[in-house]
């Protein structure tokens, strides 16, 4: 089942809607993985992920993302909910987002307030809640190559890549040195010998 959807900017990470979210009656850590979505959407706008289509696993959900025109479409599903299924659900938004005027997105500043789309998303989302439908079972039929193409990756990576190039971006730059400091004077270098 898609459990949250978030639409936003890739040149500067900025979330802009988020759709109605599904939440269990058990505590779901919705803001956990909104706070998950919105790193990676940062990850994405600064370059560290670059795929345009990925699945990333976390804990027992798979957030499934696609890039296109500027705009990265985020959704997180159940481990269970068919890869396929959410990326034509991703792919549906993207077309919808399409409609609408770029010079709009643009102007756009604060995170979320991009509430127009919101109502979009939640239409759309009630196509993909039943995986048995007749028209999502077509979708999961065909083109069944494609979905090998799509990149999977757990979350503790993509940290821990992030984690790394933080520590190699606080050690200072140090150059070796080619010769010893004595060797190397100029009083030696001006000697004939």
């Amino acid at each position: 089942m898609v459990k949250i959807t978030i639409v936003g900017r890739v040149i500067d990470g900025l979330p802009l809607a988020l759709g109605p979210r599904y939440v269990n009656e058990e505590n779901d850590n919705f803001s956990c993985y909104k706070q998950q979505a919105e790193f990676i959407l940062k990850e994405i706008s600064r370059g560290a992920l670059i795929p345009s289509m990925m699945t990333i696993r976390i804990d027992h959900h798979s957030l499934n993302y696609l890039i296109g025109n500027g705009v990265c479409f985020m959704t997180l599903c159940d481990s269970s909910y068919p890869r396929k299924l959410a990326f034509h659900y991703l792919q549906d938004l993207q077309q919808e987002f399409e409609k609408l005027d770029n010079s709009l997105v643009e102007k756009i500043t604060r995170p979320y307030s991009f509430i127009k789309f919101d109502g979009v998303i939640g239409s759309i989302r009630k196509q993909y809640i039943d995986t048995r439908t007749q028209a999502n079972l077509s979708k999961l039929n065909a083109n069944r190559k494609k979905d090998s193409e799509i990149i999977t990756e757990h979350i503790s990576e993509i940290l821990q890549r992030k984690r790394n190039s933080e520590i190699s971006e606080r050690l200072p730059a140090t150059t070796p040195r080619t010769a010893s400091p004595v060797w190397g004077s100029p009083l030696l270098e001006n000697r004939n010998i």
